[in-house]
């Protein structure tokens, strides 16, 4: 496990019962380098959406539990926050809440000349994701899909 990993995995853990007992869902955990600065970010969820006040209740809680935990060698930049509207859909639960949703996905290399598709999210499993694109499924092979989000419609 890397160290970026290790890190999500406890964070993840001190998460749990945080976000319990402020009736909140976990949504995702990422360790992440951005222009030299590293980023601890907590992205939680809950029905009708998050408050600033829920997020500044996790994120008071998280931060005396990463301070007693201590297990982050690196100085780093706590973030919480809601995964928002155009929210990507990383998981397997991500997936499974979106069946029906329009959805944005892209490849990593070009299919018939593209690279990104947009479509009603129909099914997934282990290997592929299908989209119902212009009324016809399109199935895709996962390890070619770098990207699935929700589609923001304005």
């Amino acid at each position: 496990m890397s160290k970026r990993e290790t890190y999500e995995a406890k964070t993840l853990e001190l998460l749990k019962p945080i976000a319990e007992s402020n009736s909140v869902e976990i949504y995702d955990v990422e360790y992440v380098e951005e222009a030299g600065e590293w980023y601890l970010r907590a992205y939680i969820d809950k029905e009708g959406g998050v408050t600033i006040n829920d997020c500044e209740a996790v994120s008071r809680a998280l931060s005396d539990a990463l301070d007693v935990d201590d297990f982050i060698d690196d100085a780093y930049y706590l973030e919480v926050s809601s995964p928002g509207l155009g929210r990507s859909l990383k998981k397997d639960s991500h997936l499974e809440k979106s069946i029906g949703d329009e959805v944005d996905l892209k490849t990593y290399k070009a299919i018939n000349k593209q690279k990104e598709f947009t479509g009603i999210l129909k099914s997934f499993d282990a290997l592929s994701v299908t989209l119902e694109i212009n009324g016809e499924d399109v199935s895709f092979a996962r390890k070619d899909v770098a990207n699935i989000k929700l589609t923001i419609d304005f």
